[in-house]
């Protein structure tokens, strides 16, 4: 009686052993599955840091470039080619018979000579007449670097092409390259838009 008392003993250690093994087990993994959630949100926070700070950045350049765009206009000469395409551009674009140009009030003389200037190279190139008409009751506001919009006859549809919306346009299109040359090339990115 005595042995099997001592053999029922020592398998109820046993179990309760390996009960209690495997518990600390159970613990120590639960612990370690703590850990590594923690890291990876550590990481994931300093990825975002990271990302933050680059767009902050990139922010600023564009907003430094917008600054920048007042200069272009203070240079007439370089100023009134840069309207001569945007409006040659913007007629282009439409294709209408009927078109209407907005500028600011200040850019009125070199908006008219631009518009003089690409009504011929049009009509060459369309093989159309047109009718273009600068806007003279409704200006661009003054607050804009300058360019032009331009519509069809019945404002349904526009065409902006005010010097920051090209900005804004091309800061779209060169993205990728503007954030490689800033960061270098990213081996996570798959696609480069």
């Amino acid at each position: 009686a005595e042995e099997e008392f001592n053999i029922e003993k020592g398998r109820l250690v046993q179990t309760q052993r390996l009960k209690i093994m495997e518990y600390y087990e159970k613990k120590e993994k639960q612990i370690e599955q703590q850990k590594k959630i923690k890291m990876s949100n550590l990481m994931n926070q300093a990825r975002l840091k990271v990302l933050r700070a680059r767009d902050d950045l990139i922010t600023d350049l564009l907003n430094e470039a917008k600054q920048r765009l007042s200069k272009v206009v203070k240079d007439t000469t370089r100023y009134q080619v840069l309207l001569d395409g945007l409006v040659l551009q913007g007629l282009y674009q439409l294709l209408e018979p009927r078109m209407i140009v907005r500028c600011r009030k200040q850019d009125f003389p070199l908006v008219k000579a631009a518009v003089q200037k690409a009504i011929p190279m049009y009509k060459i190139a369309t093989k159309n007449d047109v009718d273009v008409q600068i806007d003279q009751e409704s200006y661009l506001p003054e607050d804009i670097a300058g360019g032009v919009e331009i519509y069809n006859g019945d404002r349904k549809i526009k065409v902006s092409n005010t010097l920051e919306s090209r900005l804004d346009l091309i800061a779209q299109q060169m993205m990728p390259e503007v954030r490689g040359a800033l960061f270098g090339a990213n081996a996570n990115r798959k696609f480069l838009d």
